[in-house]
């Protein structure tokens, strides 16, 4: 689709994109809530399914309405902040080790600061195929532990939360050597 056949142009705030966007955000306390008083039924699945599923739809409506600067900038702040409130949640609740959270939250307060950073620089550093599938592990570690069928396999939450820490840490890295590289050209290039 070309940019004169898209709804809203790169400075719209107000978007349908944003607005289920800024939606996951205001669902995650009912999820966290349900979570802690609720524990693993299906109902709670239910609504972190639906939180979870959000991020794809906010993507995708933004790809057919046009991309905003602001979406650019909330959806992957709000991202981190509802999965880091999900991963604490679980911690307290003791179903995550806090290695594993502690690891994942300095990971991910790290990259909202280096975005941030880069950005000043005017660089842009796109995302890797990789960051969507640390993004789908991580919502599995949460899913595991609040899915019916799952909530007594410890062996697959601990697994597969690992294997959320691991896939964070690499792209976290594979994000920085990006960043390297495109600050590099940007200099050899003036």
């Amino acid at each position: 689709m070309t940019a004169e056949n898209k709804s809203f142009g790169e400075t719209a705030i107000l978007t349908p994109a944003n607005a289920i966007t800024v939606g996951r955000l205001l669902l995650t306390p009912v999820f966290i809530w349900m979570v802690v008083h609720w524990g693993a039924v299906w109902p709670t699945a239910g609504i972190g399914a639906l939180v979870a599923f959000s991020d794809n739809l906010d993507g995708y409506v933004a790809r057919k309405m046009g991309s905003t600067r602001s979406g650019a900038f909330l959806d992957p702040l709000i991202d981190k902040i509802v999965v880091l409130a999900c991963f604490i949640t679980l911690g307290v609740e003791h179903k995550v080790p806090w290695a594993a959270i502690a690891i994942i939250a300095a990971r991910e307060i790290w990259m909202t600061w280096y975005r941030w950073s880069a950005s000043n620089r005017g660089i842009s550093i796109p995302a890797r195929a990789t960051a969507k599938v640390k993004t789908m592990v991580q919502d599995f570690a949460i899913a595991f532990v609040v899915l019916p069928w799952t909530a007594n396999l410890r062996w697959l939450q601990l697994a597969t939360i690992w294997l959320a820490v691991a896939l964070t840490v690499y792209t976290g890295i594979e994000y920085w050597i990006d960043g390297r590289r495109v600050e590099a050209a940007l200099h050899h290039e003036s």
